[in-house]
């Protein structure tokens, strides 16, 4: 018998996508928080949707928040990864192009919409702090690439940002997302800024994206240094 936890056997056989009982929490808690919300859902009844005991949940997750969290921080912490292996002398506009490329496939990818529980009240205390702050950290680094490109100060720096987390109403409103969204909502905020040549920078940031040749990365700017 498969079991969840140390001497916790599963109600039933596993029902949920994932190599782990975590990652199989973590996706019927994703689930219920966006189709019931989070104050109706209970551990229980996500332990229900796993088929685990309520006390198996507990070996996991201490809280409800917990879970919240961890699901939150999940669709921030790989874009702040990705735009730290960003090289720094990669011209503003394909880091920015990249950056927008990578959140919005982030954003779109999974099976849950879970941006859509970004404004909860319960984001707003303690046990959220630090995913705030990587969302905060996340959001100025948008304003500090298009900053590059406009100037400090210009209003135009805010909207890269809010043009990728346009894919999270998206995602509310029609359910699929295209596949080339990601592409045309990383355009979109560069076109925003007034960049000109948007072929030849989102060609730069499809090689960091999703791995096109170097060659082409590098004949905008020859001084960079390869990416894998």
């Amino acid at each position: 018998m498969t079991h969840a936890g140390p001497g916790r056997p599963r109600l039933h056989a596993p029902r949920r996508p994932g190599s782990t009982a975590r990652a199989e929490i973590l996706d019927a808690a994703a689930e219920l928080f966006t189709t019931r919300g989070f104050s109706p859902t209970s551990t229980r009844s996500i332990a229900e949707a796993v088929g685990i005991r309520q006390a198996s949940l507990y070996n996991h997750f201490a809280t409800k928040n917990d879970i919240l969290v961890a699901l939150l921080e999940d669709t921030v912490e790989p874009t702040l990864d990705f735009d730290e292996k960003l090289d720094d002398a990669l011209p503003a506009d394909v880091r920015l192009c990249a950056l927008a490329w990578f959140d919005t496939a982030q954003l779109s990818a999974g099976r849950w919409n879970l941006g859509a529980l970004y404004h909860l009240p319960e984001v707003r205390t303690a046990p959220f702090d630090r995913f705030r702050h990587e969302r905060l950290q996340l959001m100025e680094r948008y304003r500090l690439l298009a900053a590059e490109i406009v100037g400090d100060g210009d209003p135009r720096t805010h909207l890269p940002f809010r043009i990728v987390e346009s894919v999270i109403g998206m995602r509310a409103d029609n359910g699929d997302i295209d596949a080339g969204l990601p592409e045309a909502l990383a355009t979109a905020s560069l076109a925003v800024l007034g960049v000109s040549d948007l072929a030849a920078v989102s060609g730069a940031a499809r090689a960091l994206v999703v791995g096109v040749p170097d060659d082409l990365l590098e004949s905008m700017n020859p001084q960079a240094a390869p990416h894998a």
